[in-house]
Formats: structure tokens, C-alpha cells, sequence
């Protein structure tokens, strides 16, 4: 197995993803730790607005079954049209929300999501790469 290289230190989109993440945490404070997912995303977006990203909120997405698209999800949020935002607000992330999250990135084409638990302890982010997408070496 070769070793990729993705960004400056082997992650992508590091800048980008490192001021999400500073966005994500200070949403935590704001809220605590018992809000619901709204209000999570409600800070999430005005802290998106302060820091002048580019975002869209509730992206629909269409997923393909039997060929036929069928748009029945969105999208928490997507920023700079790079990194998708699935924020969550239980006690613990499942093995749906990680495919759900997967079949995002699929849909669009992009090759980041970071699928956030704000309900935990402390904040709890997950990196999901597309593994439909090629990586550079």
C-alpha cells in the first residue's frame, strides 16, 4: 500500500477544515451541551456569516434509486462547495449517520464531510472521505 500525500500535512483542505472545526467548537460553547441540532446549526450558520465562508444551508440533495432521482435529504451545510457540515445533536454517532454523510459526499461529488456530535462530552468530529473520488499523491 503507497502512502498519500493529501494537502500540506497530508489532510485535505487543512486551512479550511482547521477554521470549520474553530466554528464547530465555539458553537459548542455557545450552546452547550443539551441543545438541539436547530439551535447548533442556528450559531453554526451566524458564526459561517462572521467569518465571511461561503455556505449554503439545507442543501437538497438527489440520491438515484431504480433510476430515478428523489430529493428526500439535505444537507446541514456546505461551505466554499468543498466540505460538507453534518451536525448531530444524540448521544451517540451511528453507523447511519456515517453512510449518510458518505452518500452526501457521493452525490455531490466533493470529497470532505465532517460529521459533528455536539450531545457528547466534548465535541466529537468525524472526517469522512468520498471513496469514490481519486486522491492526488
Amino acid at each position: 500500500m503507497r502512502n498519500l500525500r493529501i494537502g500540506k500535512e497530508g489532510i485535505i483542505y487543512p486551512d479550511l477544515s482547521y477554521e470549520i472545526n474553530g466554528i464547530l467548537f465555539k458553537a459548542r460553547n455557545k450552546v452547550g451541551q443539551f441543545g438541539t441540532e436547530k439551535q447548533y446549526c442556528d450559531i453554526i450558520e451566524q458564526l459561517l456569516k462572521e467569518s465571511g465562508l461561503d455556505y449554503e444551508r439545507e442543501k437538497p440533495v438527489s440520491i438515484l434509486l431504480d433510476n430515478k432521482s428523489y430529493t428526500w435529504h439535505k444537507i446541514d451545510f456546505v461551505v466554499k462547495k468543498k466540505i460538507i457540515i453534518e451536525a448531530k445533536a444524540k448521544a451517540m454517532i451511528t453507523r447511519n449517520d456515517y453512510y449518510q454523510s458518505r452518500r452526501y459526499l457521493e452525490a455531490l461529488g466533493l470529497k470532505l464531510a465532517l460529521l459533528v456530535n455536539m450531545r457528547r462530552y466534548t465535541i466529537t468530529i468525524k472526517r469522512i472521505l468520498n471513496p469514490k473520488v481519486k486522491y492526488g499523491t
